[in-house]
């Protein structure tokens, strides 16, 4: 039979130890592991001298087992919540909980990763997170033999996500080959043996006109959709299905001469604030009956389909000596901008529009399979989170007798 939880303060259960300014230390290549807040961001449960290159012979330590938390700036609504895998001290912007004999350190790394701690952080200018918040928390417990019993059910959650992540790295280090041998003509598929023709873009596109429409002016109802600029840098997939994929709606009346989207129309960001952005596109796949317009720093290329296939064009970002050219067009201004002048400018070596679709069919292909498992990921996570809350609660015990 299950023994009950019992609520006790977090401060009778853990010491709490501050870090220090790293000023009076001495750093060189041996010594204690000393981590700053940022190495906190790590995805890994647990810090180890792997995850930071400071080392110090003379700086104090806190064992092994310790959760580290950070206790000031942004890092605390993120919720940044690691635990020492050997003795190691921190800075001044990390705080370190020390388990006692009561509460395993993996239970408590849950029970901290799941509780959040921005809510109780001061909030006046920066925000912080002192002893005085930490010690009278209410933690509901279990003993420390079901402490560990919750600990190796979550544990394998974390498991099948590391697993998933890594699958995820690999697929990505595939694509990015396949994407390095094909756009080159490097490689050749079966079949192909045509030399590749140098094309200047601007003599096989029209552009479209956009609707500069900030964010206030969208909603969610209108029937109108919208692509925004800020859209196109945070997508991961280079393809839009805009008839499936939940997108901001603009009232048609605002949307005054722009065009409407076409199927393998190519919808580039305008402007970027780091190189990696610059050339960021997206190819339209789908269109919904409705309508989708081009929005703020847009520039939508049609392209001739004689030339330049419907699917291929998505990756057109991906071939380096077209990026180079956007770069050392935008190169010297405050933000990284690409114009039409630009795009029309670029002359690349490519092949005839078969190998192009071709090429297209199985860069897709490598592109579904990643996104498939993300998705299987973020299922991975969202069991992950669902049993915290059954478990740390004690609302689900795990042999199935009554809730604490």
């Amino acid at each position: 039979m299950n023994r009950p939880w019992t609520t006790r303060r977090l401060g009778e259960l853990v010491s709490l130890t501050s870090g220090q300014s790293p000023s009076g230390f001495r750093f060189g290549s041996s010594g204690t592991p000393y981590f700053k807040v940022e190495q906190l961001g790590k995805s890994s449960k647990y810090l180890d001298r792997d995850a930071t290159p400071y080392l110090s012979a003379k700086v104090p330590s806190v064992p092994a087992g310790s959760v580290l938390i950070a206790k000031r700036g942004a890092a605390i609504a993120l919720n940044r919540v690691r635990i020492l895998r050997e003795p190691g001290f921190m800075d001044t912007n990390v705080m370190a909980l020390t388990p006692g004999p009561e509460i395993d350190s993996e239970f408590l790394y849950y029970w901290l990763s799941h509780r959040g701690l921005g809510d109780i952080a001061d909030t006046t200018s920066v925000p912080q997170i002192n002893n005085k918040h930490i010690v009278p928390l209410a933690i509901a417990l279990p003993d420390v033999a079901e402490q560990r019993a919750i600990v190796a059910a979550l544990r394998s959650t974390d498991d099948s996500a590391a697993a998933m992540r890594r699958l995820v790295a690999k697929r990505r280090g595939i694509r990015q080959g396949l994407l390095q041998a094909l756009l080159t003509g490097r490689t050749r598929l079966h079949g192909f043996t045509a030399p590749w023709t140098p094309v200047r873009l601007g003599d096989h596109v029209r552009y479209i006109r956009n609707a500069a429409l900030s964010r206030a002016q969208l909603d969610v109802s209108s029937p109108l959709r919208y692509l925004h600029y800020g859209d196109i840098h945070t997508r991961t997939s280079p393809l839009l299905d805009a008839s499936a994929e939940v997108m901001p709606r603009a009232p048609r009346e605002l949307a005054g001469t722009a065009g409407l989207l076409a199927v393998g129309d190519l919808v580039f960001a305008d402007a970027s604030e780091d190189p990696d952005g610059v050339g960021r596109s997206v190819e339209i796949t789908g269109v919904p009956a409705d309508g989708v317009i081009p929005g703020l720093h847009t520039i939508t290329a049609r392209f001739d389909k004689r030339v330049l296939a419907d699917g291929f064009k998505a990756y057109l970002q991906n071939i380096g000596a077209f990026r180079r050219q956007l770069l050392a067009l935008a190169a010297g201004t405050k933000v990284l901008a690409t114009t039409r002048a630009y795009i029309s400018g670029i002359e690349l070596p490519l092949p005839g529009t078969d190998e192009q679709a071709a090429i297209a069919r199985v860069l897709h292909d490598a592109d579904a399979e990643i996104g498939a498992l993300e998705r299987r990921l973020r299922s991975v996570r969202a069991v992950k989170q669902g049993l915290m809350q059954e478990l740390l609660t004690g609302r689900t015990r795990l042999d199935g007798e009554t809730p604490a």
